[in-house]
């Protein structure tokens, strides 16, 4: 039996631009795109011994995207040191490898909002860390544009929070 909406008076699905970020339990200042969240499941194919006409189909490995975020360029640092984290991980000496992988690796959320500004999803992101990281954009003195910096996320997978349930949107008089 199919699972109706709470909501009965929401029929429009929700827009893609009012999400936000959150890392170590902070909210990931001016983030202005982030990566589609995918996983593929490997398909193993196999015969039974007295069929000679076809395959059957298992599923096998589960794969995780990694994700990208950007964000206009800023002083903030925490990109540039997640970055720098991952990147000195596994240098002899380094003060961030002996720290071990507390920086290294971080459960992220992104969470979606409706038009009201009400957390509507939310996705929690396992043991990311930085594979990519691009601190400038192209600079080009005839653009008219935000600067934005880039990470690429590699992660071990997500899973919808279920704690964020569907809320009851306020009534907007007509007027």
């Amino acid at each position: 039996m199919a699972q109706f909406t709470q909501n009965p008076k929401r029929l429009d699905p929700y827009k893609n631009f009012k999400f936000r970020v959150t890392i170590d339990n902070v909210v990931v200042a001016g983030v202005s795109k982030v990566g589609a969240l995918k996983r593929t499941t490997e398909v193993v194919k196999h015969r039974d011994g007295g069929d000679f006409s076809s395959s059957r189909k298992s599923p096998g490995r589960t794969e995780y995207e990694a994700i990208t975020l950007e964000r206009g360029v800023t002083h903030d640092k925490n990109f540039q040191n997640w970055a720098r984290a991952a990147q000195e991980f596994n240098v002899v000496g380094s003060s961030e490898a002996q720290m071990g992988l507390g920086n290294f690796r971080k459960d992220i959320q992104i969470s979606l909002y409706n038009e009201s500004g009400q957390k509507v999803l939310t996705y929690n992101v396992y043991r990311c860390w930085v594979s990519e990281y691009q601190a400038l954009a192209d600079l080009d003195a005839n653009a008219n544009a935000v600067n934005l910096e880039h990470v690429k996320i590699e992660n071990e997978g997500w899973e919808l929070d279920e704690g964020v349930t569907e809320p009851k949107e306020p009534d907007i008089a007509p007027r």
